[in-house]
């Protein structure tokens, strides 16, 4: 059964969605997930989508043609990173990931870093944001030989600024406990309770969001062909 798949932003049409080589390994990984796994554990996953959808903050998230807040955050290696000045360069590509911890997150990661070139060949930057300490997100960078900036976003404070944090259901919340331990991964001060969207924006040089993957779905991601096709966008407009 197909999960509330609720995309805001520049989308390409549903038949070309899943045609892309990160979704076909999420849906991959997703249906070798639901062939193990119990009928009460896929309902109450899909209970917690179904929570997100209702909740309406799919519609609160900035989305394509407002403001991103400027922020400053540390990489794996402690060094500070700024949004206004990457954006001197060009366009910004920043998604977020849930943690080291999460399968769909990892294989999106490597897909992101195997379409680098093609990103930068596009004139953009590409960075990821995580509510994971140095201490996680700095294994997780050297394991899949991530080459771009992967940033610790405590307590999910920039996050919040693009209102993209979400509750979990008491069912999920346990079962994230149980399987992760979030405070292990973000800090004893982490709310636990909560997570970001798997959210994807690209932002332009006067900070303006120009497309927003946002999706109840976790185990749906901006793919590179998405990001590429917009990025092919805003290059057009600039002629």
């Amino acid at each position: 059964m197909k999960l509330f798949n609720i995309a805001v932003g520049s989308l390409l049409v549903a038949a070309n969605l899943h045609a892309d080589d990160l979704q076909d390994q999420l849906d991959a990984k997703k249906k070798a997930f639901e062939e193990k796994a119990s009928a009460e554990k896929i309902a109450e996953y899909n209970k917690g989508i179904k929570s997100v959808v209702e909740s309406g903050m799919l519609k609160k998230a900035l989305k394509k043609g407002d403001t991103a807040p400027d922020f400053t955050l540390k990489n794996a290696v402690g060094k500070e990173v700024t949004l206004s000045n990457l954006l001197k360069d060009g366009p910004v590509v920043m998604t977020w990931y849930r943690g080291s911890w999460c399968p769909y997150c990892n294989i999106a990661l490597q897909s992101y870093q195997q379409n680098l070139p093609k990103i930068k060949a596009a004139g953009a930057q590409f960075i990821a944001l995580t509510p994971e300490l140095p201490d996680h997100s700095l294994p997780t960078k050297e394991k899949f030989e991530l080459e771009f900036e992967v940033l610790t976003d405590l307590n999910n404070k920039v996050a919040n600024e693009f209102k993209i944090i979400f509750k979990m259901t008491p069912w999920v919340k346990k079962a994230m406990d149980d399987f992760a331990g979030l405070n292990k991964y973000n800090g004893k001060d982490y709310d636990n309770g909560t997570l970001p969207l798997s959210a994807t924006y690209i932002i332009t040089p006067d900070r303006k969001i120009a497309y927003a993957f946002l999706d109840a779905e976790y185990r749906n991601r901006a793919t590179p062909e998405m990001i590429l096709k917009e990025l092919e966008k805003i290059n057009s407009s600039k002629k």
